[in-house]
């Protein structure tokens, strides 16, 4: 089973549940190791959660999709939504030895997602951010 996974959502936290088990479901479908499964649910969940809480400045629906698929020995994932520009990969690293009280807030979730995944790119296509992950598979 090679089909590609779309998922539409609206810009509502209550969306990542239904992300959560369709991640999981497609994982299991092509006999992802667990592992995989659970780096690319915390990753999406956390990219996702970022465009619901900070990509609209208005109050209204918006949607946002999720693709899936593998790809020559790789797992892809895309986040796409029409929100304001913004590119997470630009956001500085974290000082991870800084103590707790001196540390910038903020940052922590997109540094998590750059080390569970083995390469994220970005483009602004028209209107809307597309950000995409690759994961390779181990055989």
């Amino acid at each position: 089973m090679n089909e590609p996974l779309l998922l539409n959502l609206k810009n509502d936290l209550s969306e990542l549940s239904h992300l959560a088990a369709a991640v999981e479901s497609f994982g299991e479908q092509r006999g992802l190791s667990t592992k995989t499964i659970m780096h690319l649910n915390l990753a999406l969940d956390e990219l996702v959660t970022n465009v619901i809480n900070y990509a609209y400045p208005d109050d209204a629906e918006h949607w946002l999709s999720v693709s899936l698929w593998t790809e020559a020995g790789s797992l892809r994932a895309r986040v796409v939504d029409d929100g304001i520009p913004y590119n997470p990969l630009q956001a500085p690293e974290p000082d991870l030895d800084a103590d707790l009280e001196e540390r910038r807030i903020g940052g922590l979730g997109v540094h998590f997602v750059r080390q569970m995944m083995d390469d994220i790119r970005y483009v602004r296509a028209g209107n809307q951010n597309q950000l995409t992950l690759t994961k390779h598979m181990t055989p």
